[in-house]
């Protein structure tokens, strides 16, 4: 069933996509109809004078006439629900955010365009996984890469960071080689407790000539970089903000937790 809200800019797109492939009304409506024999369902059916009153803004189609047009114009069911403000691209995103009570496995099978999140794909000469790096600095090139399970990741309009594969700042809370998610805005580094391991705030912090990420304390001008105990490294201090910047608060982490070699094998992790 349509809605009667207008949306005038949906409207003129959708006109343009027809115009596009060159076709008329009349066309679409004729291709329509194949369709909707085909389905054996007249709601994907698109008469003449309804893409008339939709290019004009007057309502917003149901699901079956936005798939018809898609089919029509060679567009994306998604792309056509976009056009209306509906973005089932953040569909993944949306369920990681609000979750469900009870465990269980995540359907990857659905949601077929959905299935696909920006990733780095191509990597500047100078980056050494060796070391812990701001990812933004050190992506060549981005592209679409279907991997359901990070659909809720955003790295674009996200900081991520790099954790250097030499890195066991914090092992084995984040293992080297993991993505981590950082929030640009939570910058401040504060003395408010924390009750255990895994609330304590971890921030990626910016050097000169490298980058850190670990708990943090700053004191009188002095910002300490605070490794896990069972990491055996030593705490490193540094003059802020001349000798190390807070980039920002880590919010999430990508992360194997078993090394590809030892799965399976029952040997110690890499």
């Amino acid at each position: 069933m349509e809605s009667d809200r207008p949306n005038v800019s949906a409207g003129r797109r959708l006109r343009a996509a027809r115009e596009c492939v060159g076709l008329s009304t009349r066309d679409v409506e004729r291709k329509s109809q194949q369709i909707a024999q085909e389905k054996r369902n007249e709601e994907y059916a698109v008469s003449h004078s309804w893409l008339t009153d939709i290019e004009q803004g007057k309502f917003v189609p149901s699901p079956f006439k936005m798939y018809t047009l898609g089919a029509v114009y060679n567009k994306s069911f998604t792309e056509i629900c976009s056009y209306f403000g509906l973005r089932i691209a953040d569909l993944g995103r949306d369920r990681a955010s609000i979750g469900v009570p009870r465990t269980h496995l995540v359907d990857l099978e659905g949601d077929a365009d959905a299935q696909s999140v920006p990733l780095p794909v191509e990597l500047k000469p100078e980056f050494r996984f060796e070391k812990t790096s701001l990812l933004a600095r050190v992506v060549e090139k981005w592209d679409q890469v279907p991997i359901g399970l990070l659909q809720h990741l955003d790295l674009r309009k996200s900081l991520y960071g790099y954790i250097g594969l030499e890195d066991r700042t914090l092992f084995p809370l984040i293992r080297p080689g993991s993505l981590v998610q950082i929030d640009p805005t939570q910058r401040k580094v504060s003395a408010a407790k924390w009750k255990n391991e895994f609330d304590r705030p971890i921030f990626f912090i910016e050097l000169r000539g490298g980058y850190a990420c670990g708990w943090c304390e700053l004191d009188r001008g002095r910002l300490t970089v605070i490794p896990h105990p069972q990491s055996l490294l030593s705490v490193r201090h540094f003059d802020y903000p001349s000798e190390a910047e807070v980039v920002g608060r880590v919010t999430g982490v990508v992360m194997r937790i078993v090394e590809k070699e030892s799965a399976g094998t029952g040997g110690a992790p890499r």
